[in-house]
């Protein structure tokens, strides 16, 4: 019961953050999965599942805030869905134990992906852009490409189109974000029927799938309403930092043998994080207080 609760309260921060910043529910709750000693197969399987609910609650919520870019949405959706079949088809006829740490270092780097994306290359993520007409022959292989990845990684629709969505200057972040959560119930349902036709049901552990279902569940609606007033590049380096953490700590089980090491790189990620929320809230106030003083000036 313990545990449960653990994983419905993961679900909950994980919804939270991935409804505010268009990705993190996979990446998060697969890092933590894996933690646990769980086979990437049924990880991915899990999160999947479990997003069938929080995606829906998700996409439905943007669309009631009309955060939604319809056309942007069919075309990420369908090719994202497709190959997200295919790519749980492969996970399930690899053994776990093989692909574990290259599942761990795939989160790894979406982490440090995150933060890239909204420490650097984006340095005021609530300047908004003007919604225009996006390319086709673009959107389409992102669409593969993220749909793949998501479903053999447990997470990583979000951390992939995201961030391209925004950085294409196309659509206003709301509608980036919108756009992204509700295409991704259609690539859960396409990866979720994938694992139920090559896994089968009995090896997928439902408990964990309606704990996190449960907190994604009730964070979803909350998390649509954040994305107006939050500044989400805060969010992305607490995402980032999750994520990073969770799979360093399985790397590590790999490839460092000496306790005390472990612990004491386990200990730096943790306060370089910390050093890097300081400095994303302190930029922040800088900017407001600049903005303001223009406002003033004219």
């Amino acid at each position: 019961m313990r545990k449960l609760l653990i994983f419905a309260l993961a679900g909950f921060v994980a919804q939270l953050i991935d409804g505010s910043l268009g990705m993190g529910f996979g990446a998060s709750s697969s890092s933590i999965l894996l933690t646990f000693g769980i086979t990437p197969a049924i990880v991915s399987a899990t999160v999947h599942f479990s997003e069938i609910a929080t995606t829906a609650a998700s996409g439905t919520s943007h669309l009631k805030f009309k955060n939604v870019h319809k056309p942007t949405m069919i075309k990420l959706a369908v090719p994202g869905a497709i190959a997200a079949f295919l790519g749980a088809a492969f996970l399930t006829h690899i053994k776990g134990d093989n692909i574990k740490p290259f599942i761990a270092t795939f989160l790894l780097l979406m982490g440090f992906y995150i933060l890239y994306q909204f420490l650097f290359k984006r340095n005021h993520p609530s300047e908004g852009h003007k919604v225009g007409k996006i390319n086709s022959f673009l959107i389409i292989p992102q669409g593969l490409i993220a749909g793949i990845l998501d479903s053999i990684g447990g997470g990583g629709w979000g951390p992939v189109n995201t961030p391209l969505l925004l950085s294409s200057k196309k659509l206003e972040p709301r509608y980036a974000i919108g756009t992204v959560s509700a295409s991704e119930f259609f690539v859960t349902i396409s990866a979720s029927l994938s694992f139920i036709i090559f896994l089968g049901v009995s090896q997928i552990n439902w408990g964990l799938v309606i704990a996190l279902s449960v907190g994604g569940m009730i964070a979803a609606p909350i998390s649509a309403f954040l994305v107006r007033i939050l500044p989400v590049n805060v969010l992305a380096v607490c995402v980032g930092g999750l994520i990073i953490f969770t799979n360093s700590n399985a790397l590590l089980q790999y490839l460092v043998s000496n306790a005390a090491l472990a612990n004491t790189i386990k200990g730096i990620i943790v306060f370089l994080f910390v050093i890097l929320i300081l400095y994303v809230v302190n930029r922040n106030r800088s900017f407001k207080r600049t903005k303001n003083k223009k406002k003033v000036e004219v």
